[in-house]
């Protein structure tokens, strides 16, 4: 048996990328070692450089590409590689979307085995114009010298680097963080240090209704006080007339979450509108709402096209946020139920629920497994789960639940393939796993959004 064999930091090799990994780097092997190379594209030959090694694995640098990928392009954005939060700009769209439904495949092949032979994954959905999508932008602002920057950090440091223009952002979420950074330096409001956790201002949060044109600032402080507060509100209401909200939320903790529990309005209304097909939401500054509006009705009609409605079910939209997979079931439905943790979320799905005259609609705040117990208590029991959990996948309790309760469809969303294959080998105990359908809803970024349509096994059925 051929032993592997033990690679150093700065060693050079030829090396034949097979694959994309689930970062978005290239995929080679190297005498039975698998090696990690940013940048790098399936089919391309190239050099290799080892910059860090692993007890079984690498990562490298291309030092030369000896033969490139017909796929390959000049990345647009001009800090494409300092970034970091873009892992595929140097793919062009074509490519990305069938290395995406590959990423799928190979997490079935590693975490659920069985079911990669059987189960059908089908060509990733994309998007007519993958740029500029994100209605929501959350930049971290520091002070270097006299100069306050707003941006994200360079990949794998603390160093913060200054972004004008994000070229996934929707161009309105730039200007006004820009603009806001700059009205913090010359009104000499004090920044949050990360080291000596110092200053006031965090984070600069900047999220529009595509549809709707209605935008809301949120500045996360460390503490509720903030000098020249009423000069601060005129100059950013000043940006652009779009701003409707302007709120502060406060998060003392030394922490990589942006928000903390208390959020405070400052000027104008609480929520921002927004429009999801006929559909219309309020959104409050912490709800959760999908970053790509277009592609979400595309997303949202996999999921009522994998429900399989018929007017006569009932369906629980767990982990619902704001309400809006629910809602956008209610009308094939005979009854909808959501559950979240966060309160302002669920006060966002009744009003919502309300303003669009459902009166079919029930929510609560809980964790999806202790509302679901609680409801089969009451003698209800859903036909239809749909669930679209965090990157962490579905809680282990909240599997026992589902396989307790045997809704007769199951549709998950997963922005996470490898979370998504390991729930689905526990979920296909009793689930047949009819299709997956992987979507595109960030485009230049390796991520990738799957809606699975699971259906109970005919033994299981009552």
């Amino acid at each position: 048996m051929t032993q592997q064999t033990t690679m150093e930091v700065g060693q050079k090799f030829p090396l034949t990328i097979k694959r994309l990994g689930i970062n978005g780097e290239g995929v080679g092997f190297y005498k039975r070692n698998v090696v990690f190379v940013k940048g790098a594209i399936p089919g391309e030959e190239i050099t290799a450089q080892v910059t860090k090694t692993q007890q079984n694995f690498a990562e490298a640098e291309i030092l030369a590409i000896r033969k490139a990928s017909p796929y390959r392009q000049e990345a647009p954005c001009p800090v494409y590689n300092e970034c970091g939060g873009c892992q595929l700009q140097h793919m062009t769209y074509e490519k990305q979307l069938l290395e995406k439904r590959d990423i799928v495949m190979q997490a079935l092949e590693r975490y659920a085995k069985p079911l990669a032979a059987s189960v059908e994954v089908r060509h990733t959905l994309g998007m007519d114009n993958p740029w500029h999508y994100r209605n929501k932008s959350q930049f971290q602002v520091r002070k270097e010298g006299k100069r306050v920057y707003a941006g994200l950090f360079t990949e794998g440091s603390n160093k913060l680097l200054n972004i004008n223009d994000c070229l996934v952002q929707h161009p309105i979420t730039s200007k006004i963080t820009v603009a806001t950074r700059k009205i913090l330096q010359k009104l000499n409001i004090t920044i949050y240090d990360g080291r000596t956790l110092d200053g006031l201002v965090r984070t600069i949060v900047v999220r529009t209704g595509i549809r709707t044109g209605e935008t809301q600032v949120v500045l996360v402080t460390t503490r509720k006080e903030i000098p020249h507060l009423a000069e601060l509100i005129t100059r950013i209401k000043k940006i652009d007339p779009s701003i409707v909200s302007i709120a502060q939320n406060i998060n003392r903790e030394k922490t990589s979450l942006i928000f903390g529990d208390e959020t405070i309005v400052l000027d104008g209304k609480e929520t921002i509108h927004e429009e999801l097909g006929e559909l219309a939401f309020d959104l409050s500054a912490r709800a959760f709402f999908q970053l790509n509006p277009t592609q979400t009705v595309h997303l949202y009609n996999e999921i009522k096209k994998a429900a399989a409605l018929t007017g006569k079910e009932t369906v629980v939209d767990a982990y619902c946020g704001v309400g809006t997979i629910g809602l956008w079931l209610a009308d094939q439905a005979k009854e909808v139920r959501g559950m979240d943790v966060i309160p302002e979320s669920i006060q966002d799905a009744r009003t919502n629920a309300r303003k669009h005259g459902f009166k079919h609609t029930k929510y609560a705040v809980g964790t999806a497994e202790s509302v679901l117990a609680k409801w089969r208590k009451e003698g209800f029991t859903p036909d239809v789960i749909t669930v679209d959990p965090p990157r962490t996948g579905l809680a282990p309790e909240f599997i026992r639940t589902v396989l307790k309760l045997k809704p007769k469809r199951f549709v998950y969303t997963s922005c996470n393939p490898s979370t998504l294959a390991k729930d689905l080998q526990e979920l296909s105990k009793l689930y047949d796993v009819e299709y997956i359908q992987p979507v595109d809803m960030f485009a230049q970024t390796a991520q990738v959004e799957c809606v699975c349509s699971l259906v109970l096994k005919a033994e299981h059925r009552k």
